[in-house]
C-alpha cells in the first residue's frame, strides 16, 4: 500500500518556475478565483515571480509538495502599518485538481495562519472568496472563518461580474 505524503514548506526563489506553473494551472482551472488573467500571469518573468514569493517581514508563500511536484499553494501577507498590522490576509489558495480531497488546502491554510500568528503576532486572518465557490467557502467555514460582507462585482471575467465574500478568523 502506498501512503500519500505531502510536505508543506515555505517557498523560496528557487521555486519560482513551479509556482508560476501552478498559478497558470489555477487560472486555467478556476479563472474566477484568481485575479490575473493567463496573459498577465504568463507575462511575469521568473525573476519577478521569484521576488513575489520571497519571504519578507510582511509576506510568506507556502507550497505543498508531493514528492518533488508543487501541488498546492497559499500565501499570507500583512500590512506593516501599526494600526492594521494585526491582520493577516490569506491569498492565492489553490490545490491541483488531481490532489483535492486529501486535506492539502486545510494543511496549507493552517500553516499560513500559524505563520501569521507565531511570526507576526497576528490577531486575525482575513480572506476573500468568490461567492459561487461553495467548496472553498465550506472549507473556510470549517476552519472557523466567518463572513462579514460581500463585495458586489469584485471581479469581471469574460464580461461577467462575480461577487466576493469577505471572511475573517480571530487567531487570538
Amino acid at each position: 500500500m502506498t501512503t500519500f505524503l505531502v510536505e508543506i514548506r515555505q517557498l523560496t526563489a528557487a521555486d519560482a518556475v513551479m509556482f508560476k506553473a501552478i498559478r497558470l494551472l489555477a487560472i486555467e482551472n478556476a479563472p474566477t478565483a484568481i485575479w490575473p488573467t493567463r496573459v498577465e500571469e504568463e507575462a511575469r518573468s521568473v525573476s519577478a515571480v521569484a521576488k513575489r514569493i520571497q519571504s519578507t517581514a510582511t509576506q510568506a508563500v507556502f507550497g505543498a509538495f508531493a514528492r518533488d511536484t508543487l501541488v498546492g499553494i497559499a500565501g499570507v501577507r500583512r500590512d506593516s502599518l501599526s494600526q492594521v498590522s494585526h491582520k493577516a490576509i490569506i491569498w492565492g489558495v489553490f490545490v491541483a485538481p488531481n490532489q483535492r480531497g486529501k486535506g492539502i488546502a486545510r494543511d496549507l491554510l493552517n500553516t499560513a495562519m500559524a505563520h501569521a500568528s507565531k511570526n507576526w503576532d497576528s490577531a486575525q486572518c482575513n480572506l476573500c472568496v468568490n461567492t459561487e465557490n461553495t467548496a472553498a467557502k465550506q472549507l473556510y467555514e470549517s476552519l472557523g472563518f466567518a463572513a462579514f460582507g460581500i463585495e458586489p462585482r469584485a471581479m469581471q471575467v469574460d464580461g461577467r461580474f462575480y461577487d466576493e465574500q469577505h471572511m475573517f478568523l480571530k487567531l487570538r
